[in-house]
């Protein structure tokens, strides 16, 4: 076989990719069929140029589907991919396409071979062969090809017609074998077979003829022009989607099916020409629906609604977002969920974070029905309080733009939030004056009653029939033991008549009627509900040295008019710490400070410098260190005490009023009461399931109370290993604790950013407090036993009424980052306060402002920012609120003075009577002695 000439092809090797031959050196020309001068031939590339690029911008559609668009063979689409380097170049004009000349085949042997060779010789000429054979052909540039036609094929020529056979010449012995045929080829067989396929393929055709010898022979057959079927039938005229919905229902009429045949001509009338469907109503548009009814009921709350309105109907836009989100998911729009959440959760970034983030992860209904955060707002509706104008003026605006989207609105109203109007009274916090005090900075601030589920202010029972009322309290003082209090009168008449009171002042037993209540009453708790040890020489020591503190301290005026008195700070500071300090606590007596470390263990020193006694050591020195826990130390608790007496009589016992003992929980699970006689670990408790973050003693000693990682609060006593009470009910880790003044009571606060009250003796909640927007981080009841401040990490210190359950007032100054400590003066009328944000911050409790609830801008330092035009002299309940806002801007410039820090937007509200700011040293204890004093406790932190 002869090789072909350089740069020579035929149709042939076109047809066929797996051909033996190729233009020499054309590795990137791309098919032969692309500039052949056929116009099949050069249509059929252009039907495989536009499948591969088809095929390339939309890698996700199968072969399939491909081969059903173009009308091909799915085999076809796999072999162009495979021979992509024939296909990939765009096709040529026809204007810049060369004629060539077809050669046809005119030679055959005695061994069934047709040879189909191409000369470059010009059209017509006789070509140059041996002598033994001499035909007439038309040359093509084409390289030759021998192809061996099946048996069957063989000898099947088209007979002559009388003119063919009287211009044929004559022919030589070759001529008796078969004549070669010319077979097209298949315009779509699959590319890149075997040969011997590609034979049977071609075999399948029907034979063409040979033409006859004369010069004018016919030429071969071209190939066909595929016909491209259409992507739909259906799509053309005759089979349009309304003619065939006809025929359909004519077919039901026919066969009698009215039901089915009523069905589809309903459906029908919701459609257009082309068979899509015609939406009548926004319900019925999908995912887009949502949008359009949030954006709705968003934009007239907050701009085309009245001013008096907003801050209660802004509340609602959190549930509305919630639940149109988990709608979206439910119903299977993924991709709109997706669109919907990120487009209106910046609205909520700051006071629900953890919620955002817990739902962020949700794209599909499996996803909603594993999420906790999403299994709970399914579950439960979510309870909101608002007027009873706020919310006819709502209804009136969905009912009036029912189509835009308003009954969307309606719909998750009514099936997922429970509204609750409430009378715009005139000592509600719903009247005009209320709401209009409280400005616009609050309108993120949530109602004591708000959440899911939700619950009546105050009331611990989260049900949702549970009855509105809540459960009676005993508030007032404990009622100690007759023979207890008879002991202490004597020693107080004792004390009376060596030492008798200044001028003015009351003696300690006129005093002690003050102080201890001697009869109990219906406010007093039940003594045997919690009972107590016998009491010791001890107990009347303490309580006498109580009674005489008492007396002498520091006063402190119930209603200080915003200026308050110049309380002034002791400030302790532990240096080279590096970082190592997670908490700290003071002594009773005023003598000891222990630091609990993230190295496990504790450090305890006097404050004055002294040496710590002991029993078994000789050698003193000032510092101890008490090594046994096995992880981070969080809490510490020094067993209740008194500063020691002057004079202390003959018969009380050796350092009668000292703090004796030391408890400390750490995350290694597990509670260590120390002696500080010994400075040994007396006790290991053990209970908890998690890391314990916090310890109290009682304030009568023997129990103690923890709070832990594992959501749940435990009470212990000092004689038994076990816990005496679970207080479980908090949704995240308990993080703070306190005691009531009396005994009879817990509180606790949690990462669920909720307060709880506790009754020790039933050991159920009996008060739920809500309303803070980030984890709380301190807690502190008052010593009149009527308030409990709690602050969170926003910087935020909310004060609660415990009989009513109520939000009383909120004070806002610190920078964010913790407000770790709080403690009340003994009159209940100042709240000292120290956090991460280096300062220690003096509020005045009973001053009720209208910038109470509300913030003011201004300019403050550490963060903090004081505004120097507080609303003027304001009159609330008959007393003058100027003084109040002159001393809010001298404490403005005051801070300002000692070091702003610029770019942080602190609010500071104007009962912050002072602020103490330090040298980049983190606050983490602070308390007032029972003589009115202020402690605190750092650490330096270069």
């Amino acid at each position: 076989m002869v090789p072909p000439p350089p740069g020579s092809w035929n149709r042939d090797m076109a047809s066929n990719p797996s051909s033996t031959w190729r233009a020499a050196g054309d590795n990137t020309s791309g098919s032969p069929l692309r500039t052949d001068s056929d116009p099949a031939a050069r249509a059929q590339y252009r039907l495989y140029h536009e499948i591969l690029k088809f095929r390339d911008d939309n890698p996700r559609i199968t072969n399939r589907a491909v081969a059903e668009r173009f009308g091909v063979k799915s085999r076809t689409v796999e072999n162009i991919q495979t021979r992509r380097s024939y296909y990939e170049k765009p096709p040529l004009p026809d204007s810049t396409v060369p004629p060539s000349h077809t050669a046809e085949p005119r030679a055959t042997s005695d061994t069934g071979q047709a040879s189909l060779q191409s000369q470059h010789a010009p059209p017509n000429l006789p070509s140059p062969t041996d002598g033994k054979l001499k035909l007439p052909i038309r040359v093509s540039p084409a390289p030759p090809r021998t192809l061996e036609l099946p048996s069957y094929a063989r000898g099947r020529a088209r007979p002559r017609s009388s003119s063919e056979a009287q211009t044929a010449p004559p022919t030589s012995s070759l001529e008796t074998q078969p004549a070669v045929v010319q077979t097209p080829v298949r315009p779509f067989s699959p590319a890149g077979k075997a040969n011997q396929k590609a034979r049977y393929e071609l075999g399948k055709w029907p034979a063409q003829p040979v033409p006859g010898p004369q010069p004018s022979a016919q030429l071969p057959l071209p190939p066909q022009t595929p016909q491209i079927p259409q992507k739909n039938s259906l799509a053309s005229s005759h089979y349009s989607p309304r003619r065939l919905g006809d025929e359909v229902l004519e077919y039901l009429h026919k066969k009698g099916y009215s039901k089915t045949e009523a069905m589809l001509r309903r459906e029908s009338t919701y459609q257009d020409p082309e068979g899509r469907p015609i939406f009548h109503s926004l319900t019925d548009q999908g995912g887009s629906k949502y949008f359009r009814s949030y954006d709705l009921i968003k934009e007239w709350i907050l701009t085309d609604n009245l001013e008096v309105y907003k801050t209660e109907l802004k509340r609602l836009l959190w549930p509305l977002f919630v639940y149109c989100f988990l709608e979206l998911v439910g119903e299977f729009y993924p991709r709109d969920s997706e669109q919907f959440f990120a487009k209106y959760r910046g609205m909520f970034e700051r006071e629900h974070p953890d919620d955002l983030r817990a739902l962020s992860s949700i794209s599909l209904p499996e996803h909603a029905q594993s999420n906790e955060v999403a299994k709970l707002y399914r579950g439960s509706k979510y309870r909101l309080s608002i007027s009873l104008m706020a919310f006819s003026t709502m209804l009136e605006f969905l009912e009036t733009h029912r189509e835009d989207g308003g009954t969307v609105i309606l719909n998750v109203i009514q099936n997922r939030i429970n509204l609750f109007t409430m009378d715009r009274n005139k000592s509600s916090e719903y009247s005009l004056s209320a709401i209009m005090a409280k400005g616009t900075t609050d309108l993120e601030m949530p109602g004591e009653d708000e959440g899911i589920p939700g619950h009546y202010p105050g009331s611990a029972n989260t049900s949702v029939n549970a009855p509105e009322v809540l459960t009676r309290l005993a508030l007032g003082p404990a009622h100690r033991e007759q023979e207890l209090m008879e002991d202490v009168r004597a020693e107080l008449l004792e004390e009376d008549a060596k030492n008798p009171p200044l001028p003015g002042r009351n003696t300690l037993v006129e005093e002690m009627s003050k102080t201890i209540k001697q009869e109990p009453d219906e406010d007093t708790p039940n003594r045997d509900a919690v009972p107590l040890p016998p009491s010791t020489a001890r107990d009347v020591a303490m309580e006498v040295q109580k009674i005489k503190e008492n007396r002498d301290r520091f006063p402190i005026p119930l209603r200080s008019g915003g200026v308050g008195p110049g309380v002034s700070v002791v400030m302790y500071t532990f240096h080279n710490t590096h970082g190592n300090i997670n908490c700290v606590e003071f002594s009773g007596d005023l003598n000891l400070v222990a630091a609990g470390t993230a190295e496990s263990y504790i450090r305890i020193q006097t404050l004055d410098g002294s040496p710590l006694p002991s029993q078994t050591d000789k050698q003193s020195t000032s510092t101890r260190r008490l090594i046994g826990h096995s992880a981070p130390v969080y809490g510490l608790s020094f067993s209740p005490a008194a500063t020691p007496p002057q004079n202390s009589p003959a018969h009380y016992p050796p350092n009668a009023t000292n703090a004796r003992v030391l408890l400390s929980a750490s995350s290694d699970k597990t509670i260590r009461l120390w002696s500080l006689d010994t400075y040994t670990c007396l006790v290991n408790y053990k209970g908890h399931d998690k890391a314990v973050w916090d310890i109290s003693w009682g304030p009568f000693g023997h129990y103690f109370v923890s709070a832990s990682s594992d959501k749940s609060a435990r009470l212990w006593s000092s004689d038994h290993i076990a816990p005496l009470r679970i207080f479980a009910g908090h949704d995240n880790d308990v993080v703070c604790l306190t005691w009531h003044p009396n005994g009879a009571y817990v509180f606790t606060g949690s990462d669920d950013r909720t307060v709880r009250m506790w009754d020790v003796a039933r050991g159920t909640a009996v008060r739920l407090f809500t309303g803070h927007t980030e984890h709380i981080t301190a807690i502190s009841a008052a010593p009149n036993g009527k308030l409990v401040a709690s602050a969170d990490t926003a910087g935020s210190i909310i004060i609660w009424d415990i009989t009513t359950g109520r939000r009383k007032k909120r004070m806002r100054g610190h920078g964010k980052g913790g407000i770790w400590s709080l403690d009340w003066s003994v009159e209940s009328s100042v709240i000292v306060s120290g956090g991460a944000d280096d300062t220690v911050r003096v509020w005045d409790v009973p001053l009720q402002t209208p910038d109470s609830m509300s913030s003011q801008p201004g300019a403050g330092a550490a963060g903090g920012k004081t505004n120097a035009d507080v609303q003027g002299a304001q009159k609330v309940g008959g007393e003058s609120s100027a003084a109040a806002a002159a001393a809010a801007a001298a404490a403005g410039q005051q801070q300002a003075k000692t070091g702003a820090k610029k770019g942080k937007d602190v609010f500071v509200t104007p009962d912050q009577i002072s602020c103490f700011p330090t040298k980049k040293s983190t606050v983490y204890k602070t308390a007032f002695t029972r003589q009115n004093l202020v402690l605190a406790a750092s650490a330096f932190m270069p």
